[in-house]
């Protein structure tokens, strides 16, 4: 890949970690301010609203990149590793995290095996 293409991706990447972590921040920030005592509290909303919005996510990702056997694989395999990840963690970012990794090792690695043997 060429360098601006890099540039775009980092950029991309840069600005969804800040489209989540900036409310995060205002919202604890606001709190600090109207009770000292207990900061770190979140209001029962945002607790709601985040799972749903990683689901929303999860549902929009699972429909396949690629219309083929191995966007197919890939996808089935990245839900399963999610799933499996989240029973044993019970959290949302480490099983997400590598639901996407298994979706791209599975990905590239089919490449690779379809490559070579057509080649």
């Amino acid at each position: 890949m060429n360098t601006e293409r890099w540039l775009v991706i980092l950029l991309c990447a840069g600005g969804t970690f800040l489209i989540r972590a900036l409310p995060l921040m205002w919202t604890r920030r606001h709190l600090a301010k109207q009770q000292s005592d207990a900061a770190n509290t979140l209001p029962t909303w945002l607790g709601l609203l985040g799972p749903l919005m990683i689901a929303a996510m999860f549902g929009v990702s699972l429909v396949p990149v690629r219309h083929d056997w191995i966007g197919a694989l890939a996808t089935v395999a990245g839900c399963l590793a999610t799933l499996l990840s989240w029973y044993r963690s019970r959290t949302l970012g480490k099983p997400v995290f590598i639901g996407v990794v298994v979706f791209g090792l599975v990905t590239f690695g089919l490449n690779q095996i379809v490559h070579s043997v057509v080649a």
